[in-house]
């Protein structure tokens, strides 16, 4: 693995169950990329082996919300990237809290 991101999407909606609503749409979408992520209380955490695939899953996690309904979509991504490498997985950054 040679990159992750860290999304958080934020929906405009018209309750927090709407808005729970949308994010669980946008987390379906992630399970269904087939990736490994993890889903924190404030962003979910993806894995992959090529930055511009998960970039391109980020951009669908914005139409995702769009289609589910969000009046406006606000996001926060942070990437780690090493064109040649690994970078660590989830499991090494945080397995042992669990």
């Amino acid at each position: 693995m040679s990159a992750s991101i860290a999304i958080q999407i934020l929906p405009q909606a018209g309750s927090d169950e709407e808005v729970c609503r949308i994010v669980d749409e946008v987390i379906a979408y992630l399970a269904s990329t087939g990736l490994r992520y993890e889903v924190g209380p404030f962003e979910t955490t993806v894995e992959g082996e090529s930055i511009d695939e998960l970039l391109e899953v980020a951009k669908e996690c914005q139409h995702v919300a769009a289609r589910a309904g969000a009046e406006k979509v606000s996001s926060y991504i942070k990437t780690v990237y090493r064109p040649e490498g690994k970078v660590l997985t989830i499991d090494q950054k945080i397995g042992k809290y669990r």
